[in-house]
């Protein structure tokens, strides 16, 4: 699937699920099959990692990566990095029930 029909509400849904964390991956800017998804990916991480805060939801949780799928080594580097920044975090404390406001 492209990163551009990436809905912020599957990533709010997936941190409600119980996800500690959320990684959007997706081809290069320029790259893009649909021409302009990976841009229209950007604009909803952008506005994102802004709100995340004020569901109790550290920015660190969500992060949005660029990766061909020749770039074996990158996207080992990207994960590993992601699972390391998690298990410093620890798991994400649900203060916010997402539907309703705060608990």
């Amino acid at each position: 699937m492209c990163t551009g029909r990436v809905d912020p509400q599957f990533i709010m849904k997936s941190f409600e699920a119980g996800a500690d964390g959320v990684m959007i991956l997706g081809c290069h800017p320029g790259e893009c099959h649909y021409k302009e998804g990976n841009f229209q990916a950007l604009k909803r991480y952008t506005l994102l990692k802004r709100i995340l805060p004020s569901f109790g939801i550290e920015m660190d949780r969500l992060r949005l990566d660029w990766i061909s799928a020749g770039e074996r080594d990158k996207f080992v580097d990207v994960v590993s990095d992601m699972v390391e920044t998690l298990r410093r975090l620890g798991p994400l404390h649900r203060s916010y029930e997402f539907s309703r406001g705060p608990l």
